[in-house]
């Protein structure tokens, strides 16, 4: 059985041997309902079942059918429904007034049943197949939905693994990671609102920074227990080879931007900008390419004040915590010779928001 025949028809006419002519034709193929007038016709749909398509008179006595097509267009439960004018009126002003209401065809009095009933099939074989290719693409959304959430939680694994690994190797870092994670979410955020940076700042890029901001300190995996971990003061030397974290990380994620095969739209890219730039400095005397101004990337400015500020106010065993509003005057002090003076106004702008942060994630 085609499945055009099980479907409904309602047929609305007011002239009995229209309404006989047209069932007759179609009652071997599909249900039929028939109405006489617009309201018998907006009962039946109420009361008796919603049609699959509805064939329309025009003329007709208590409301024409442009009328009646106009209400149903506007109902939610026929809106959908295709309609087909039937009618005697044959200028080209009544076939455009009915398709711009909404109607799918209109045929002209007199009729070959024929012709109808193979018009009636081919309107239900086209829904019926736009139908498919909507299911179809439902199915293939809730794929590519699945897919996507799957590539993220992959990644904030990878994220979250690597920085685990990190803070292994340094016995300091302790909430480091979460706060320093928020500071510069919270930072790129002020930013954006106060009209800086707003082709980079996206949403999506926002969340790459959050994402990303764990990973800073990775090539720290590289650094020799007894420099790392010295409870003293470094030598000239050791700082040296300390400093060479920063490129260790960035040639350990540019490896893994590698093997993804895509290094400008990688999700590690601001990993690896954040890893190598974190400790250049705003006048060109930081390390390890002595960049300057804008030359430095943007995740590394940003990282540059969350990192300090969040290492002021921690103890450590070389010095005790720093109060917030110490920090806060080294920050400002810093402005513009080791920070970008744009992102200390920033963490002015939030200082309270910090200040919860730190609270939220403290060490205990």
């Amino acid at each position: 059985m085609e499945i055009q025949e099980q479907k409904t028809v309602l047929v609305i006419d007011d002239e009995p041997i229209n309404i006989t002519v047209l069932s007759g034709t179609l009652r071997d193929h599909f249900r039929v309902i028939v109405a006489k007038t617009g309201k018998q016709a907006l009962e039946r749909i109420e009361k008796v079942t919603v049609p699959d398509i509805i064939m329309l008179d025009i003329m007709m006595p208590d409301m024409d059918g442009f009328e009646v097509c106009r209400i149903l267009k506007q109902r939610p439960d026929t809106k959908d429904v295709p309609v087909i004018f039937v009618s005697a009126m044959s200028e080209h002003q009544d076939e455009e007034k009915g398709l711009a209401l909404g109607a799918v065809d209109y045929i002209i009095k007199p009729f070959s049943p024929a012709i109808v009933l193979t018009r009636i099939r081919n309107i239900l074989q086209l829904i019926e197949a736009q139908s498919f290719l909507e299911n179809q693409n439902k199915v293939l959304e809730q794929k590519i939905e699945e897919r996507t959430r799957e590539v993220f939680l992959t990644q904030n694994v990878t994220i979250h693994a690597l920085a685990s690994l990190a803070e292994t190797r340094d016995n300091e870092t302790g909430n480091h990671i979460r706060r320093t994670q928020h500071y510069v979410k919270s930072l790129a955020l002020n930013l954006r609102e106060n009209g800086h940076h707003l082709n980079e700042l996206s949403d999506a890029n926002i969340d790459l920074l959050f994402r990303s901001a764990p990973l800073h300190d990775i090539g720290k995996v590289g650094i020799p227990d007894n420099i790392l971990l010295k409870p003293g003061k470094l030598t000239a030397d050791e700082f040296e080879i300390m400093k060479t974290h920063a490129s260790l990380g960035a040639q350990a994620l540019i490896q893994a931007q590698d093997s993804v095969g895509d290094n400008e739209t990688s999700f590690l890219r601001y990993a690896r900008e954040i890893s190598e730039s974190q400790h250049e400095k705003w006048n060109g005397s930081g390390y390890p390419k002595a960049l300057s101004g804008e030359n430095i990337p943007l995740s590394g400015r940003i990282m540059a004040v969350a990192d300090v500020y969040d290492a002021l106010i921690s103890a450590r065993i070389y010095k005790p915590a720093f109060t917030h509003e110490k920090a806060k005057a080294i920050l400002l002090e810093g402005s513009g010779t080791h920070f970008d003076p744009k992102v200390v106004q920033a963490f002015a702008n939030i200082e309270e928001t910090f200040i919860d942060i730190a609270k939220r994630y403290q060490d205990y």
